[in-house]
């Protein structure tokens, strides 16, 4: 399952990623409140965890933003404030639960589960996208009776065109998606990444390509059959 989480103390954000990856979960971290209505627009998160004092925009804003757009990705705050007027108005504008800071680590892997848990919904394990499938647990990549095993950095990359295969996705947003954004990756690195998974894709003979766009950045493309 895939995860946002909001939050601008860096430590504090890194503290959660780290949690939630341990527990099996692909996250994202992003610090502000403008970034996270991009993320979440941009891609299809299981949950978002938000904090409240944002810079650019609050948390408040952020989920009264994200419901006009239609968009209904259950939303967990976290603040440090502890008034009941503030709980109310998260959930008013449409969070779908509330944890004040400090908090314990296993009620939040809790709350994580409840809000993402979907009767009758089948867990996701494989992300499927034309010809190919890339399962999320092993990070192989099958194509037909073909198949190939991933590295982390391979796997992070295809995943994040996987999950938005018609959106152009620039190299900034692969050095900060995957890498992070205090990273000192360079475009160099993004594009010998690109590189190695063309390859793959090549051979598995897969109809689908990574496609790039000078000055803008990547998109996969499908071949169609002759």
């Amino acid at each position: 399952m895939q995860i946002l989480v909001v939050e601008d103390e860096h430590s504090l954000s890194n503290a959660i990623k780290k949690i939630l990856e341990q527990e099996g979960y692909f996250v994202d971290a992003v610090y502000d409140g403008a970034d996270a209505v991009e993320y979440a627009e941009a891609a299809s998160y299981d949950l978002l965890i938000l904090d409240v004092m944002l810079p650019k925009m609050d948390g408040f804003e952020v989920v009264r933003t994200l419901r006009r757009k239609g968009i209904g990705t259950p939303i967990l705050m976290l603040t440090a404030r502890t008034a009941v007027r503030d709980k109310v108005a998260g959930l008013t504008y449409g969070a779908d639960d509330y944890m004040t800071k400090p908090f314990d680590t296993q009620e939040l892997l809790a709350r994580v589960v409840a809000l993402t848990r979907r009767k009758g919904e089948v867990v996701v394990e494989t992300l499927d996208y034309a010809d190919l499938s890339l399962d999320l647990s092993s990070a192989l990549l099958s194509s037909g009776e073909k198949s190939v095993q991933l590295s982390h950095r391979e796997f992070e990359v295809l995943k994040l065109f996987l999950y938005n295969p018609t959106s152009v996705i620039t190299k900034e947003t692969l050095i900060v998606r995957v890498w992070g954004s205090e990273s000192d990756v360079t475009d160099n690195n993004v594009e010998v990444y690109v590189s190695f998974l063309r390859k793959k894709l090549k051979y598995l003979s897969s109809r689908v390509s990574i496609r790039n766009l000078q000055k803008l950045g990547y998109r996969l493309e499908v071949e169609e059959h002759a």
